[in-house]
């Protein structure tokens, strides 16, 4: 009997709106809320990190060690936080309601945002977290607590180019944010939306008590509105497999471009084709009618109305394509997930595969035109997305993930006797052993030693980026040269936040 564990976890529930055309209209301006909000309290932190960066230079123009200046400047000056900035705000924000009251000729003092009044106080609350957020991210990557690829500085949001989002929150214990039978949304200050989706698998969760609304993200998408409900769900978690798929075992994942994957077994085991996984190429397939509308794009003049009906045609077709694609890899997860009791798959790099071959002026690279077709098919395919995918469904599922070093040899050994081939050139497409004499599909092959040789991926284990900041340049005056947009360390400590 397979046990399973009553455990609570969060899940988004995302439903396409189908708003009137005052809701609509509401929506836009609960978005561009958001984005002035971020905006402004971005302003606020990068304003106090250089008067502490300005008083950090001049207290080591007078002779102080950097790292004793830092740590002069920072107990002078904070970098502010949400609760602060909140604060601030209410003070200035003004209110457009009263403005009839000044007399005539009077201007007064100036007032950020008064139309405040005319969307929810949670757009202003979320992007000010959301600052914060990318503040604490932009640091922690400088300083190497945060994995993954370096985060730049933050940087402004602007309109027509940063995606129209927000973010609104509710009283769990009197929630605003609910399903309004099976094809409307409730949320705040927006009313009852109605929603193209059936929101019956929600409702029925909430009515019986085993999910809690925490808030719902409404983003634009194309020419739709969307809203992710985020959702505190009670659910039983399996603990081990289930018998079927402890009779499939281990399936390894070879991902690639002429077909997305090729599993060590089928997938159907009725199917010995369903080995090869197809790769729709979505891009490929909508790249006439994108390369004409990006075409007729670059023919318009800026700030037109032409130009923005164009740029609007350009991002529909490329919001289609990401959704098709997005639909490809969550079907292929939840079969690998739900079938198999262990999913293998490669570490890949997919930063190095994808990329520029440009090179140089010294060095110019060779083959960049093919080169960044390979890149087009490789981001294409999504390999980040199917691991991340895989990541948490298979928790969901009672499967696990294993995965194979990023170094291992699977193309180039036999998977039947172990021989590693020297060389391997990407032109042969079946693998030839010279010792046993196996003639296999070269992916095939590379599947199965991944199958072999992944090791489970242990939960919570994550890829730290440990690496150092990079080292300071000798400047001016025999001291070092702080890189452009630099931080406090950790051993100096930063500006605190409140």
């Amino acid at each position: 009997m397979n046990c399973a564990l009553l455990q609570e976890t969060l899940q988004a529930f995302k439903f396409t709106l189908d708003p009137t055309p005052a809701q609509e209209a509401d929506l836009s301006r609960h978005a561009g809320a958001a984005r002035w909000a971020f905006n402004w309290a971005l302003a606020r932190k990068i304003a106090a990190h250089r008067a502490w960066r300005t008083q950090v230079d001049a207290l080591v123009d007078s002779g102080l060690d950097e790292r004793d200046a830092r740590k002069k400047a920072s107990s002078g000056i904070r970098i502010p936080g949400q609760a602060t900035i909140k604060k601030h705000l209410n003070q200035v924000k003004g209110d457009s309601r009263h403005d009839d009251e000044h007399p005539d000729g009077f201007h007064g003092p100036f007032l950020p945002c008064p139309w405040w009044h005319e969307v929810s106080t949670y757009a202003f609350q979320s992007a000010f977290y959301d600052a914060d957020a990318a503040f604490k991210n932009w640091f922690d990557s400088l300083t190497g607590r945060r994995a993954g690829r370096a985060v730049g500085y933050p940087r402004f949001k602007k309109k027509g180019k940063a995606r129209d989002s927000f973010r609104l929150h509710h009283d769990v214990k009197k929630p605003t944010i609910r399903p309004d039978g099976y094809r409307r949304l409730i949320m705040p200050r927006l009313g009852s939306v109605r929603i193209h989706d059936s929101a019956k698998p929600l409702t029925r969760l909430i009515t019986r008590g085993q999910a809690v609304v925490q808030s719902v993200t409404v983003s634009r998408g194309g020419n739709r509105w969307y809203a992710s409900v985020l959702v505190k769900v009670t659910r039983d978690i399996p603990d081990k497999p289930t018998r079927a798929q402890t009779d499939r075992g281990t399936i390894g994942v070879d991902w690639g471009i002429s077909h997305l994957a090729t599993l060590s077994q089928p997938l159907n085991p009725a199917d010995p084709a369903s080995v090869h996984v197809d790769n729709p190429r979505h891009l490929d397939a909508a790249t006439r009618q994108l390369t004409k509308a990006q075409r007729a794009l670059s023919r318009t003049q800026r700030g037109s109305n032409h130009r923005t009906r164009a740029a609007r045609r350009v991002g529909v077709i490329q919001h289609r394509i990401a959704q098709r694609r997005a639909t490809s890899i969550h079907q292929l997860t939840k079969q690998l997930a739900t079938r198999f009791a262990t999913v293998a798959v490669e570490d890949l790099n997919v930063t190095g595969m994808s990329a520029s071959a440009k090179g140089t002026v010294e060095q110019p690279g060779r083959r960049v035109r093919q080169k960044a077709g390979l890149n087009r098919a490789v981001l294409d395919a999504s390999p980040g997305e199917l691991r991340r995918q895989l990541t948490y469904k298979t928790s969901w599922y009672g499967s696990s993930l294993a995965v194979a070093d990023r170094w291992h040899p699977s193309s180039k050994t036999c998977s039947a006797c172990g021989t590693v081939k020297p060389t391997l050139s990407l032109a042969e497409r079946e693998y030839h052993c010279t010792t046993c004499g196996l003639t296999i599909d070269r992916d095939l092959n590379a599947a199965r030693n991944i199958a072999r040789h992944a090791v489970p991926l242990v939960e919570g284990d994550v890829k730290a980026r440990r690496s150092p900041v990079s080292p300071a340049r000798e400047g001016r005056h025999g001291r070092a040269e702080r890189q452009t947009r630099e931080g406090p360390p950790p051993a100096g400590g930063s500006p605190r936040r409140e």
